[in-house]
């Protein structure tokens, strides 16, 4: 076990930012199943736009890696314009 108090509020700090970045990634994936099931061009949308903010700010600060979310995004986007 770690001996320092700054270690210890590191390993506090790190546990509460691991929740945070789990939540967010998760409830970012579950965006993005929802959108892939989206039939209709006027449903998905605007889920599109939800979608790529947050896989945005999921790359902003390195819960994953950018081209992941460029990669994503591509994909998402074409999806939704076969759509029509």
């Amino acid at each position: 076990m770690a001996n320092h108090k700054s270690s210890l509020k590191r390993i506090r700090s790190n546990a509460a930012k691991r929740l945070r970045n789990r939540y967010q990634a998760k409830t970012t994936r579950n965006a993005i199943k929802k959108l892939r099931g989206t039939t209709t061009l006027a449903e998905a949308s605007p889920l599109l736009v939800k979608v790529i903010s947050m896989l945005d700010r999921l790359a902003k600060k390195n819960v994953i890696h950018k081209n992941k979310a460029s990669n994503n995004k591509s994909k998402l986007t074409k999806f939704v314009n076969a759509l029509k």
